[in-house]
C-alpha cells in the first residue's frame, strides 16, 4: 500500500513538472509573439503597444475595446497568454498520442506554428467580435508566418518535448 502511495506521489510530481514545461513553452511563445506584434506595429506603422493589446481584447469586446484604455489592454494581454497556453496544451496532448511530434520537435513546431496562424486568422478571429476585416499585405503575411513558425510553434514543441521527458 505504501509503495502504491509513493508511486502515485511520484506520478503527480512528474505531471506537475511536465505541466510546468508546457506552460513555459506557451509563455515563451506568447511573449515572443506579442513582442513582435507590438514592436513591428510600432516601428512600421507607428501603432502604440496598447492599441495592439486592445485589438486582441476586441476579439471579445468588439470595437469598444479601443476605448477601454489600459483595462482593455490588460484583458488583451491576458487573452493572448491564455490562447498561447491553450495551444501549448493542445500540442502536448497531441504529442502524447503521436510520439513523432516529440521526436521531430523542430519540424513539428514549425508546422504547428503554421496551423496556429491559420486557425487564428481564418477561424478564431472571423468568428470573434473583432471589428475589422482582416487583410494580409505581403510584409505582414511573411513576418506573421515566420513568427508563428519559429517564435510560437517551436517554443511550444520544445516545451512539450521537455514535458514528455518528465511525464
Amino acid at each position: 500500500m505504501n509503495a502504491q502511495i509513493a508511486g502515485a506521489a511520484k506520478t503527480v510530481a512528474r505531471s506537475r513538472h511536465a505541466a510546468q514545461y508546457v506552460i513555459l513553452g506557451g509563455a515563451i511563445a506568447a511573449t515572443l509573439d506579442i513582442l513582435y506584434a507590438c514592436g513591428f506595429s510600432n516601428l512600421v506603422y507607428g501603432v502604440p503597444p496598447l492599441r495592439i493589446l486592445q485589438s486582441v481584447a476586441s476579439g471579445l469586446l468588439g470595437a469598444s475595446a479601443f476605448t477601454g484604455g489600459i483595462a482593455a489592454g490588460a484583458l488583451g494581454l491576458l487573452l493572448h497568454y491564455l490562447i498561447a497556453l491553450g495551444a501549448a496544451f493542445v500540442f502536448y496532448a497531441a504529442s502524447r498520442r503521436f510520439g513523432w511530434l516529440i521526436r521531430h520537435a523542430i519540424v513539428a513546431g514549425i508546422v504547428f506554428g503554421l496551423c496556429v496562424y491559420g486557425v487564428m486568422n481564418f477561424v478564431v478571429i472571423p468568428l470573434s467580435a473583432f471589428p475589422r476585416k482582416l487583410t494580409f499585405p505581403p510584409l505582414i503575411l511573411a513576418t506573421g508566418l515566420f513568427v508563428h513558425m519559429f517564435f510560437v510553434g517551436v517554443p511550444i514543441a520544445l516545451g512539450a518535448r521537455a514535458a514528455s521527458r518528465q511525464a
